[in-house]
C-alpha cells in the first residue's frame, strides 16, 4: 500500500489559532504535547520528504530536519514585543556552508492564516549584499531570464526587495542592472490557504515551487559560495 504524503492534521490550525489568542508560557506549556505531536513531528517528516526531492535540483541546500526547522520561541531580548512564541512554524533550507549567514535558500511556514513558500536571499549581511550586487551587475540578463520563466511566474511572485531610492554606493546610476541593484533582498514567494497544510498535496505544492525557484537561489548564492570556498594563501 502506498504511503501517505506527509502533511498536517487540522489540529495544527487549531493550535496556532489558540497560540495567536494566548501567546503566553502558561498556555503553551499546558499544550506542549500538542505542539510536539501536531506541529513538530509532522514538520520533521515533511522536511525529510522535501529533502529527498531537493536532492534532485538543489543538493547543496539539503539540511537535516532538526537543523532546518526553526525555533518556535521568539528572541525577545531586544524587542519591545515580549510575546514569547512565533505564531507559525517555519523551516529554512540554507545552503551548506552558509548556515550562519544570510545566503540564498528555501523557506516554508505554516500558520493559522496561510502556508507560505519562498526562496531567495533575505536580510543579507553587508558583505553578502555587496557581493550579490556585484554579481548581478554582471549577470543581470541571466537574473531576468530566470525571473521571466513562465513556470516560476505562474507559481510564485517576486518580492518587493525593500528597494533603495538611488544607486547603491560604488554602482553606476546608469547601470543596465540598476533596478536589480536597488534591492536589499531578492526572492519569490507564494501564499496558499491555511487548509493546504492539511492536504496530502502539501509536499507536491512545496516541491514544485522550490524546484521552479532553484535557478534563482543558485544564481544568488554563486558569489557567496565562491567566496566561502576561497582559501587563504598562508
Amino acid at each position: 500500500m502506498a504511503s501517505v504524503s506527509p502533511h498536517y492534521s487540522p489540529e495544527v490550525l487549531k493550535f496556532f489559532r489558540g497560540l495567536k489568542r494566548n501567546n503566553d508560557r502558561d498556555w503553551f506549556n499546558a499544550r506542549k504535547a500538542v505542539y510536539e505531536r501536531e506541529v513538530k513531528a509532522p514538520t520533521i517528516a515533511l522536511v525529510a520528504a522535501i529533502n529527498e526531492a531537493v536532492l534532485r535540483f538543489a543538493p547543496e541546500n539539503v539540511q537535516p530536519p532538526q537543523k532546518a526547522m526553526m525555533r518556535i520561541y521568539r528572541d525577545i531580548r531586544f524587542s519591545s514585543d515580549k510575546r514569547p512564541y512565533k505564531i507559525h512554524q517555519g523551516v529554512w533550507w540554507a545552503r551548506q556552508g552558509l548556515e550562519k549567514t544570510s545566503g540564498g535558500g528555501f523557506y516554508f511556514d505554516v500558520s493559522s492564516e496561510c502556508v507560505t513558500i519562498a526562496a531567495g536571499v533575505f536580510m543579507p549581511e553587508r558583505e553578502q549584499l555587496l557581493a550579490i550586487r556585484r554579481h548581478l551587475d554582471e549577470h543581470h540578463q541571466e537574473m531576468r531570464r530566470i525571473l521571466a520563466q513562465k513556470k516560476l511566474r505562474s507559481l510564485m511572485t517576486e518580492i518587493d526587495g525593500h528597494k533603495l531610492t538611488r544607486a547603491p554606493k560604488g554602482f553606476a546610476p546608469d547601470s543596465p542592472a540598476l533596478d536589480l541593484l536597488l534591492n536589499r533582498e531578492w526572492g519569490v514567494i507564494a501564499k496558499l490557504p491555511a487548509e493546504a497544510a492539511t492536504q496530502p498535496t502539501l509536499l507536491k505544492e512545496i516541491v514544485k515551487r522550490f524546484e521552479a525557484a532553484a535557478p534563482l537561489v543558485a544564481l544568488l548564492n554563486a558569489p557567496l559560495a565562491a567566496k566561502k570556498q576561497r582559501k587563504p594563501l598562508f
